[in-house]
């Protein structure tokens, strides 16, 4: 016979209640300015009093010298700069070859976190800047530092006191290519602020893309130009992704793409050469090599090319990198150019995404493309009929692209 087991229930009584929505004070967000626009613009206006910012990138991306050159910037108040990586004479040695100001900037090398938050504190600074999350480890827990446990509590712990004490802090995180070993990935629920600080090395180019943001929108981007001194703002990015492009040379168009709310200009380069393997070469650099396929796909079923025979390889001028669809017609108007080598007007930019059936498709925000294109001088601008039905223009011809067809007949025929 099968005894049935009985359950001890316990009861809890607090006196916690609700509260109505309608007595709920709420006041205008303090924040603490950079000096840094790119920035500023980026979290939503300036770092928030109390709030809490991961910041993510690949070592050597140039994480550490945004957040002293932030640390730089901010007036009001302290700021603690707890480094893990570097000892304190590297860090002003990096300041002083910035040639930034020393300013209200207190530094603090340790990784113990319940030394680094008896510090926080006793000093109660106005913001804490944590070089890296990795490094730092809590002592009750046996795991090594950087494990995801250690990051995921250290990170609560940190952000705990934020929110008590009402202290901003900024917390530098290092990222693989997956985003999962590092550690960010676990803990960006647990932040208020989520940025990416992304670029290739080889490149002097650096985008700061907002993930999230509880304080502002997601939609904003920063560039910035790594020089000898440090990160300078890029407030022209379309004028220098085009500055060195190649002069009626065939495979190249301009794209107009939008980067958050920010219209930027740039380079496609496209070149189609014979195979001399069995498999076509399919390579690229800044864009997606599945839709890449794709567009070669709807080329050689809609429009007869050959492009199977061929090996394809596509750049997207300056490091940057493109994932919206506005540039698939601009890609194929590259490669077919290549593919036939006849160059496309210089004084042409190329909007529009490409559907499976050769159709051109229309593009949100086009406004904002057109006026950056007008900017710089363009003389022509292609896009999708819709919109050139709706968007009118002074300065600039807008050439109405009906289908795939239509628009490859008027640029190589």
């Amino acid at each position: 016979m099968v005894q049935s087991r009985k359950t001890k229930s316990t009861s809890f009584k607090s006196n916690i209640s609700s509260i109505s929505i309608h007595e709920i004070e709420t006041q205008k967000d303090i924040r603490f300015h950079s000096k840094i626009g790119e920035f500023d613009r980026v979290v939503g206006g300036g770092i928030v009093s109390g709030s809490v910012i991961l910041i993510g990138g690949d070592p050597g991306i140039g994480k550490s010298t945004l957040m002293l050159q932030i640390a730089e910037g901010i007036e009001q108040g302290k700021v603690l700069y707890v480094t893990g990586e570097e000892s304190i004479q590297q860090i002003k040695l990096r300041m002083e070859r910035l040639s930034t100001k020393l300013g209200n900037l207190h530094l603090l090398a340790e990784t113990n976190l319940d030394i680094i938050s008896e510090v926080i504190e006793r000093e109660l600074p106005s913001i804490v800047i944590v070089d890296s999350i990795q490094t730092i480890y809590y002592p009750l827990l046996e795991s090594a530092p950087g494990s995801i446990a250690q990051v995921r509590e250290s990170t609560a712990l940190i952000t705990k006191i934020a929110k008590e004490k009402n202290i901003s802090v900024l917390l530098v995180g290092h990222v693989t290519k997956d985003g999962s070993i590092a550690g960010p990935r676990v803990i960006e629920h647990m932040v208020d602020t989520v940025l990416q600080f992304e670029g290739e090395k080889h490149y002097a180019f650096r985008i700061l893309r907002c993930l999230k943001n509880r304080f502002g929108s997601t939609n904003e981007i920063g560039i910035f130009e790594m020089r000898e001194n440090g990160l300078q703002e890029v407030e022209n990015p379309s004028e220098i992704f085009l500055t060195n492009r190649s002069r009626n040379i065939s495979g190249s168009a301009v794209v107009a793409s939008l980067e958050g709310t920010r219209p930027i200009l740039v380079e496609v380069q496209a070149l189609v050469t014979p195979t001399n393997y069995g498999m076509p070469q399919r390579t690229v650099t800044g864009f997606d090599l599945r839709r890449l396929q794709m567009l070669l796909a709807v080329l050689e079923k809609r429009l007869g090319y050959k492009v199977g025979t061929h090996d394809c390889f596509i750049n997207i001028a300056g490091g940057i990198k493109i994932d919206e669809p506005a540039a698939d017609l601009g890609i194929i108007c590259a490669i077919v150019s290549s593919l036939t080598d006849k160059p496309i007007s210089q004084d042409s930019v190329i909007i529009g995404e490409v559907g499976l059936g050769g159709e051109i498709r229309t593009i949100p925000q086009m406004e904002r493309r057109i006026q950056e294109a007008e900017k710089l001088g363009f003389k022509k601008i292609i896009l999708p009929e819709k919109n050139g039905k709706v968007f009118k223009s002074k300065k600039i011809q807008i050439i109405e692209a009906r289908n795939l067809k239509n628009i490859i007949d008027f640029l190589f025929k």
